[in-house]
This record gives C-alpha cells, sequence and structure tokens, in this order.
C-alpha cells in the first residue's frame, strides 16, 4: 500500500521523513535477469549476465554441500561471530580481533561512515567509482567531497592535497570500480598522511593479486574492506569484511546490527574459506578469460578498452551511442552496464564471463555496431 498523500493527525506522514532522505537519489540497482528473460520470451537459462561483476561459477560444491547441510535456520547467528572471525583470520593471518564481518561491504560501508562521519563532516572520494559511498553519504547526511580521477583514472594528487584536509573518511578502492584501476603506493600514502580514516575497499583483490591488507599492523588510520561476494562466489548471500585496528573493531562491535550475516551465509563463507584453493581456482580461470576479452575487445575499432585488474574491463564507445549498444545487447539477452555521466560518458562495463559468454558477447558486438555505425537508409522513391 502506497503512503503517497497520507495524512495523520499533524498532516502529511511524508513531511515528517528527513528532508535528506526524501531529497536523495537511492541506488540504482541492475534488474535481476528473470525479468528480461521474460520480457524476451526466453529461459532465464539462456540470458547471458555480464552486468554486476559476479562470478559465473559460483560457489564451490563443497560450498554448496554447506548450504544443503545445514541446519539451525531456526537459531539467531552468534553476534561474536566467533566461528566466522576464525575462519576469516585463517584467510587473511590477522587475530580475530583485528576482524568484523557484515551483510556485504555495503553493511561496512555504511557503518564506518556512521562511526567517523558526524552530520555536516565529509566524506572524501573519487569518482568515477562504486556508488555506495556517496549514497552513504547522502543517507547520513554528510558532506560529500568529490575529487574527479585524472584521464587515465589514477587520482588527482594535486586537487587532493588541496581538498583532503577536509575530509573525516577517506574512501579509496583498488581496484576501482568501474575502471578496474588500482591504487598506488604513492596515491595511498598521500591519503593516509592526511590523518583520518582511510578505507581502501578490495572487493577484486583476489583478481588483481595484489592487497594492502597487511599495511594495516603498521597504519593505524587504514582500513581495509574485502568481499566473498566475488571470489567465492557469494553475492547473493552477502558477506563482507573489515580489516582494522582492534580499537576500531570493538567500537564497530557495538554500532553494527548483532545479527546481520544470517547463519546459511555464515556456513557457506566458513566453507568457501576452508576450500579456498579449489574455489581460486575459479579466479585464475577468471583472469585467463579476462585478457582473451580484453583481445577481442582492443580488436573493435569502435571500442577503447581500459586497463583493469578486475574481473571486468570498462570500454568507451566511439561514434555511436552506448545507450544503443547496450540495449540492442539486451535484445540479444546479454546484460551489461551502461554509464553515461560527466565523469564516464558513453561507456560500458562487461562482466568478465565464462568462455562461451565472452564468444556469444563478442559476436553480438560483431553483429551490433556495424549496424549501430551504418549510416540511416534513404527511403526509396
Amino acid at each position: 500500500m502506497s503512503i503517497d498523500g497520507a495524512t495523520g493527525k499533524d498532516g502529511s506522514i511524508l513531511d515528517r521523513i528527513q528532508p535528506h532522505l526524501r531529497a536523495m537519489p537511492g541506488y540504482m540497482p541492475v534488474e535481476p535477469p528473470e525479468f528480461l528473460a521474460e520480457r524476451l520470451g526466453v529461459p532465464i537459462e539462456s540470458i547471458i549476465k555480464l552486468d554486476a561483476n559476479e562470478n559465473p561459477y559460483g560457489p564451490s560444491e563443497r560450498v554448496l554441500e554447506a548450504i544443503r547441510n545445514f541446519k539451525g535456520c531456526q537459531i539467531y547467528p552468534d553476534p561474536e561471530q566467533r566461528r566466522l572471525r576464525a575462519a576469516l583470520s585463517a584467510y587473511t593471518g590477522f587475530p580475530p580481533g583485528w576482524l568484523l564481518a557484515g551483510a556485504g561491504t555495503d553493511e561496512l560501508i555504511d557503518l564506518l561512515v556512521r562511526m567517523f562521519v558526524p552530520p555536516g563532516e565529509a566524506i572524501v572520494n573519487f569518482p568515477p567509482t562504486f556508488g555506495m559511498y556517496a549514497f552513504s553519504a547522502d543517507l547520513e547526511n554528510a558532506r560529500l567531497i568529490e575529487i574527479p580521477r585524472r584521464a587515465d583514472f589514477t587520482l588527482d594528487l594535486e586537487q587532493i592535497a588541496r581538498r583532503g584536509a577536509e575530509a573525516s573518511l577517506i574512501f579509496a578502492v583498488s581496484p576501482n570500480n568501474p575502471t578496474g584501476t588500482p591504487l598506488s603506493r604513492k596515491e595511498l600514502d598521500c591519503l593516509l598522511g592526511f590523518g583520518c580514516p582511510v578505507v581502501v575497499d578490495e572487493a577484486y583483490a583476489e583478481f588483481s593479486g595484489s592487497s594492502y591488507i597487511d599495511l594495516v599492523r603498521e597504519e593505524p588510520n587504514l582500513i581495509v574492506l574485502r568481499t566473498l561476494s566475488k571470489w567465492a562466489g557469494l553475492a547473493g548471500l552477502r558477506v563482507g569484511f573489515m580489516v582494522a585496528a582492534p580499537g576500531i573493531i570493538e567500537v564497530a562491535f557495538k554500532c553494527k546490527q548483532p545479527y546481520s550475516v544470517n547463519v546459511v551465509a555464515e556456513a557457506a563463507a566458513i566453507a568457501a574459506i576452508a576450500d579456498r584453493k579449489n574455489q581460486l581456482e575459479t579466479v585464475d580461470a577468471l583472469v585467463r578469460e579476462r585478457e582473451r576479452l580484453r583481445a577481442k575487445l582492443e580488436a573493435i575499432p569502435s571500442l577503447e578498452v581500459a586497463p583493469s585488474l578486475a574481473n571486468f574491463l570498462l570500454c568507451e564507445v566511439k561514434g555511436i551511442e552506448a545507450i544503443d549498444v547496450h540495449g540492442e545487447l539486451r535484445s540479444h539477452g546479454i546484460m551489461v552496464r551502461h554509464y553515461d555521466t560527466p565523469l564516464l560518458q558513453n561507456h560500458i562495463r562487461i562482466t568478465v564471463g565464462k568462455p562461451h559468454e565472452t564468444d556469444a558477447v563478442v559476436a553480438a558486438l560483431a553483429e551490433i555496431l556495424p549496424a549501430l555505425s551504418a549510416p540511416p537508409r534513404l527511403p526509396s522513391r
């Protein structure tokens, strides 16, 4: 039931919602594949979903077995996450006191904003980047300072030097989404130098082969976020974690929702970490496939492919409207992400899939792009 126009004793109920929440734009989600399948009248199995950077191989058989055999859904999760943090400790090499899990890194991003940024104080981030940082700033009524990236998607250190001191919290990403750009050590050192908390979101670290996680022991204002959504194929179960100094973790436990990681997600995460050798083989396969996809896309004249160390490739579309390419791919049952913002005009982002999905998207582009670039035919007389 809609509450639009609903009134109470003292006027509209909507008027009682905080003004900054009514005005915020909200987060732009991707569409579930079953809706596109229904629209096209095809089986959902025929849809190729390359728009959300998910792992197409999904979780390992050991993880699926843990989910199938799980008993205990009637019991609340352990608020202290003891078994999960022990598993994360084995994965990261950090004691459990340095670790906290959440319902994806999205929950942890919001938690860190609430912890470190009083209303009206500033968050700094570097667009184009993951939209949840700006979303959480809007949600918590924080001031957002966006320092655009340079043309090659590296950080603009000169602009950061001018504005960084205003930050109560800084969000950086390595590799960055949607560009795939790594954060250099020089860039990180610059950010850490302001003294405020610096959050490095490493959702795609397993695909890049590098991480700043070990620096958390040396840099008290560094916080690293990681996730099991990508490498472990658990995007639908929502398990992320942060690595931070124990004092930060202690306060974070006081502030977070106590049961945010559900018991099935916890069991799956523990099994994925235990089976990480097999699970990470899919990461190796996707890295190899990324390079094969890159080579095929770079051979297409109307696409300019950005370097990427993640499980996706960002492509600028030349001479054709990217929104038209996006729409034509959807008509072929292929879902990719479209960007058309002041900082990222006429781009599409393609998640790395399985080899047959690479072949399908390349074949579709080979059909679509010449047709879109051809001049319109004049009506015959």
